[in-house]
């Protein structure tokens, strides 16, 4: 019986034996194939080089085919990633501190095109009529299609006062139309708060996501304590540092996940939680967004909206949702490398999908009341009276004079009522803020 049991323990063991160095075997050969492999494809790089370098028709230095082979393959990763040069890699330092030269447009790859994101209020672009979702079909007479959003900003870029065109596409529009325009230094203000004039609601308005965003925008909130409401319109701002996205969440919600990361590599995971000694209001809060919302953008609406904090309206966002990061090559250039996509409170991804808002409204004017529909009617009849006709041009004569005038009076602490008659979204944002005070 003993013998029995030593000879089927002695078969047992052999057996675990044998299983553990057929896998060791099969181990040692998959990492030799995959070193084999490795070899294999760089070799075939390493040809590829030495071919165009030796046959392409114009002479190229070895340096110069290396750095286009790097930016091919960061490009065709995803619409994000890229190769930064000496002279990007400076620029995109400088933008993160709030001050560079150009247009102030930022501009992203959809679809295979060169397309905007969003024009920065009160630049060149947003002063030409730049929209969002306009597609740059040309810069300066050169087509944009296969171009690299670096190639694109470098080309955009240049000299303050030096002029460019650029051919934008556009919904709606029948046919390509040229915009000239004159480049500037653009000094970013990207904080900026108004009182609502006849309402006691405050407007704070985040143009991009610089370093100084949940500083200033701390600072307004506490400038106004007697504010029955916030507005923070982030419509056409592309996004910037996720912390500042994650400190301007922070001072409307004390507790809970504002947003997470998650990667490839578990390294990558990361969770951003609200700090409660951070939190410094309860106001009712109204969100403002659209197309040109992106990244940090989405970020804040989306984890605000999900924490149930404030109202989010306007139209869908971009679908920014996917984490960058900088990595120096040697000091003077860089990787731009998409490593993670953002996640909100609820688990959702922002990518490719945006932030729906919980109230949909288009922009456009502010409808008139039906007293001011009587002039159109009356034009209609066969039969109007002239002189009737002449006091109603004298009325809208006096109606303009006095928006001018209101216009005129309105200074950098008050949005003036003619502006908010302007903006169906911002003044859908007021009556919600109405609603969430009776509540």
């Amino acid at each position: 019986m003993n013998k029995r049991k030593l000879f089927f323990a002695s078969g047992f063991i052999s057996t675990v034996l044998a299983a553990g160095l057929i896998a060791v075997n099969l181990n040692a050969k998959n990492n030799q194939d995959d070193a084999s492999a490795r070899l294999e494809a760089l070799s075939k790089f390493t040809k590829t080089i030495s071919t165009v370098e030796k046959y392409y028709v114009d002479d190229m230095k070895f340096k110069e085919i290396v750095d286009k082979a790097i930016e091919g393959l960061l490009n065709n990763l995803d619409a994000h990633s890229g190769f930064l040069n000496e002279k990007a890699f400076k620029d995109m330092q400088v933008q993160t501190n709030g001050e560079f030269g150009g247009l102030g447009i930022t501009v992203g790859i959809r679809d295979g095109a060169l397309t905007v994101i969003s024009p920065i209020e009160g630049t060149p672009a947003d002063k030409a009529g730049i929209k969002s979702g306009d597609i740059i079909l040309r810069i300066d007479g050169n087509a944009t299609l296969g171009t690299t959003i670096e190639e694109a900003v470098n080309k955009m870029r240049g000299k303050p006062k030096t002029p460019i065109t650029i051919t934008i596409v556009r919904k709606g529009e029948p046919k390509p139309f040229d915009v000239k325009l004159i480049r500037d230094i653009i000094s970013v203000e990207s904080v900026y708060a108004k009182m609502i004039e006849n309402e006691n609601i405050l407007y704070v308005r985040v143009t991009n996501f610089d370093k100084h965003v949940t500083q200033k925008a701390e600072e307004f909130i506490k400038k106004h304590p007697k504010a029955q409401g916030i507005i923070l319109d982030l419509r056409n701002n592309p996004g910037g540092l996720l912390n500042q996205a994650v400190g301007l969440t922070n001072l409307f919600v004390d507790n809970g996940v504002i947003v997470s990361q998650k990667g490839r590599n578990a390294s990558e995971n990361s969770e951003y939680k609200a700090i409660k000694s951070n939190k410094i209001t309860n106001l009712p809060l109204a969100v403002l967004v659209n197309g040109g919302s992106a990244s940090a953008s989405e970020i804040v609406s989306g984890s605000l909206q999900d924490h149930k904090r404030g109202v989010v309206i306007g139209e869908n966002t971009f679908g920014k949702g996917s984490v960058q990061i900088i990595l120096p090559v040697d000091g003077k250039e860089a990787l731009r490398l998409t490593i993670a996509r953002y996640y909100l409170p609820s688990g959702r991804t922002i990518q490719a999908v945006g932030v729906t808002p919980d109230i949909k409204v288009f922009p456009g004017k502010v409808p008139q009341e039906e007293s001011s529909m009587f002039a159109i009617k009356e034009s209609e009849l066969k039969k109007h009276l002239e002189n009737e006709l002449t006091k109603i041009a004298d009325h809208k004569q006096d109606v303009n004079s006095t928006a001018k005038k209101d216009e005129a009076k309105e200074d950098k602490t008050i949005l003036a009522q003619a502006k908010v008659n302007e903006d169906m979204q911002l003044k859908s944002a007021i009556d919600a803020i109405k609603v969430l005070k009776i509540k």
